[in-house]
């Protein structure tokens, strides 16, 4: 059964567009308060924590989910700007019934969007949001005047979760003599994440910090690591650390100007706990994930996983395998041994501490992984085109497996909003790849 308001994180449109309007996100909450008051214990009274990046659209959003819940009965505590993994971190150690994150992480200001959290901190599973979406097609109706909601203010949100972060660094370790360049990309780390390495020691420069409700992602942050380039070259630093919009994505740079991504940050995460004589069993990526990630991992002599593109699907993968350490080339990286959802300021953390475990760079750390070049081809196909069942196709595709096989990757996938056909290779030979996408991409009756 396919979901109508729920995407793979969550619910996210432009502002202004349904469903991301006032009057659904008030059933939104009140649909959702409904499902909470369902599981509650006899006597329990609900009480969920809705935080948000810094677009200016967030307090429309925030008054009118608070509306809904306070109309079901349930309590809110709003927390205001805060990282997504800082509302996951709160609903937990609050003892709360569940957390909800107003944004729409990477995305241009005009966009917002609506993540949940559970009690333990997770992402919300199917089950949850089918439930929601069935209370969203009921009319909408409103408890007594004596069982209304109430909302409070969590003043100290920001305080407690620098702290949590902070938690996570070894505390026989320190950021002392390090120059960091910390790019927020305005949005809701700009008042936690150049604290919390401060006050493990290092001297941060910190970019991306000046959120006016319209300039989150602009040219800034993860997404757009130009900026953070060009810093850490302006300033001499040792490191430049990327967040995007709500925090959940890192991207790093050393003071040569060169970018790592989530896949080699992975790899970086996953051979430090072994090193440390941490049992691991494996790590997760995902469809997209660097073959020569994949390579470099397994000859650590763990296993690799792939699930598929979707922070919520790499995590539901590790906990299935019982793994701790998963993520993607974007930046979304778990650290299970940590913390209960991706988070890029822990990560980042982790790979800082990473390095001075070993003494060593981070391109030192990464002397074992040579990336292979990716190709991306998007083609975009006639309508009612059905690509699976292509025979030309099939036998090109097969033909190109064979002739890449153990030295790189295929992967076909359909655009899941649009008629797109996207077609990847990646092998060691960057005309190789190039060649064998568009042997592929040829055969694609175009629209």
């Amino acid at each position: 059964m396919k979901k109508q308001y729920f995407g793979t994180d969550g619910i996210r449109g432009e502002v202004g567009q349904f469903p991301i309007v006032p009057e659904f996100m008030t059933r939104l909450g009140y649909a959702a308060g409904m499902v909470l008051n369902k599981s509650a214990k006899p006597g329990e009274r609900c009480k969920v924590l809705i935080g948000k990046d810094t677009r200016v659209s967030g307090y429309l959003l925030e008054a009118a989910l608070e509306a809904g819940f306070a109309a079901a009965g349930v309590d809110v505590m709003l927390c205001g700007p805060i990282p997504t993994p800082g509302v996951a971190y709160l609903t937990k150690a609050l003892r709360l019934s569940a957390g909800l994150v107003i944004s729409a992480s990477h995305n241009p200001y005009q966009d917002n969007g609506i993540k949940f959290f559970s009690a333990n901190g997770d992402k919300l599973d199917d089950d949850f949001e089918f439930a929601i979406e069935a209370e969203l097609a009921k009319p909408m109706g409103c408890v007594s005047a004596k069982e209304l909601g109430k909302a409070f203010r969590l003043d100290d949100a920001a305080g407690r979760y620098i702290e949590f972060c902070k938690s996570t660094f070894p505390g026989d370790l320190n950021l002392k003599g390090i120059k960091l360049v910390v790019d927020c990309a305005n949005g809701a780390a700009y008042h936690t994440a150049p604290h919390v390495f401060h006050e493990l020691g290092a001297e941060v420069i910190s970019i991306g910090v000046t959120p006016d409700g319209r300039n989150i992602n602009d040219g800034c942050g993860a997404t757009a690591p130009d900026a953070l380039i060009a810093k850490v070259k302006e300033v001499n630093a040792d490191l430049g650390i990327a967040l995007d919009g709500d925090a959940d994505r890192l991207q790093m740079v050393d003071a040569s100007g060169r970018l790592f991504n989530g896949d080699e940050l992975l790899y970086v995460l996953a051979k430090d706990r072994l090193d440390r004589g941490q049992q691991l069993g494996g790590a997760v990526g995902t469809l997209m994930t660097n073959l020569a990630v994949e390579n470099a991992i397994k000859a650590l002599g763990i296993g690799f996983e792939r699930a598929n593109v979707g922070d919520r699907y790499v995590l539901e993968l590790l906990k299935q395998k019982g793994w701790i350490v998963g993520g993607e080339g974007s930046g979304h990286l778990l650290c299970l041994d940590q913390h209960s959802t991706g988070d890029g300021t822990i990560a980042a953390l982790q790979v800082l501490a990473a390095m001075s475990h070993n003494k060593k760079s981070l391109a030192q750390l990464l002397d074992a992984v040579k990336i292979f070049p990716q190709v991306l081809l998007n083609v975009k196909f006639k309508a009612g085109y059905e690509w699976k069942s292509d025979p030309a196709l099939k036998s090109q595709i097969a033909k190109v497996e064979n002739d890449l096989k153990d030295i790189g990757r295929v992967l076909i996938r359909a655009s899941g909003t649009e008629p797109l056909l996207r077609v990847m290779v990646e092998t060691q030979d960057a005309q190789v790849a190039m060649n064998a996408a568009k042997s592929i991409a040829q055969l694609v009756p175009t629209a």
